[in-house]
């Protein structure tokens, strides 16, 4: 019994070591900014939200957290864990953190958007990342750390932390409802209309970008990938509970914010 709890306990040892490996790592990718102004935080809201003390409420660019419970409903998994841990990072910065805007400064709930930085310069959201305690997501046009903050998702995934413990890619039939998801899937057809570009996935899925985020992505590539597999990511409306769901059409969507948001498989 108690070798088997020594080992336990050198596994717990070795799992805090790998995650602080993959941390450092996530940071070396993204460039350290020292030279911003630094703000008091007054409260963290969840994993990817924070007010502050002059009462604007900020919005993490590039990482989307799993949602706390609200009106009933259960914690997602990680999402305490992932506002327990922005909060002891903001609390080693002294409570304070540096802020550097997206080229988009507000989103439609009135919330700021910036990046967050601990007074070291450290980007708070590869932090997050490279812990597991959050998805990459990618909005244009805010997307300057994309390429790095993406990178800090990929160790964490290999390492299987956090979020990635468990498989989150959905496939066709494990939809039932909307909000953040990975669906991962095959690309039955593709098609250009005024509505934008559209693919369409097995199992009534489709993924959408719009007219005017077509110059994010190689659209010639797009229109080849009929027959691929391809894992996409993004907030999926659910058509049918809108009642805007028309005959032949795919039940689910998820619109394509930016192209690191669509990953082609081999």
């Amino acid at each position: 019994m108690r070798h088997s709890v020594i080992l336990k306990k050198a596994s717990l040892v070795g799992a805090f070591f790998v995650s602080l490996l993959c941390v450092d790592l996530a940071q070396a990718f993204c460039p350290h900014r020292a030279d911003l102004v630094q703000v008091a935080v007054r409260q963290v809201v969840d994993g990817d939200t924070v007010r502050l003390v002059d009462g604007r409420s900020i919005r993490l660019i590039g990482i989307n957290a799993p949602e706390l419970g609200r009106k009933g409903r259960s914690d997602e998994p990680f999402a305490v864990q992932s506002k327990r841990r922005l909060q002891a990072l903001v609390d080693a910065s002294d409570g304070r953190v540096g802020l550097l805007y997206g080229e988009q400064r507000k989103d439609r709930y009135g919330r700021t958007l910036a990046h967050l930085y601990d007074r070291q310069g450290r980007n708070l959201e590869a932090q997050l990342l490279g812990e597991g305690l959050g998805f990459m997501v990618a909005v244009a046009p805010n997307s300057a750390l994309v390429s790095c903050q993406a990178e800090a998702e990929r160790l964490a995934r290999r390492q299987r932390l956090g979020v990635w413990r468990t498989e989150q890619v959905k496939t066709a039939g494990q939809l039932n409802g909307g909000g953040f998801a990975l669906l991962g899937g095959r690309v039955t057809g593709v098609q250009r209309n005024r509505g934008g570009l559209w693919l369409d996935l097995d199992g009534g899925r489709v993924l959408r970008v719009a007219p005017e985020l077509l110059g994010e992505f190689d659209v010639r590539a797009l229109q080849r990938l009929e027959g691929r597999r391809v894992e996409a990511r993004g907030w999926v409306i659910d058509r049918q509970s809108r009642g805007g769901l028309k005959s032949g059409q795919a039940r689910w969507m998820l619109p394509l914010t930016h192209s690191a948001m669509l990953e082609v498989l081999p």
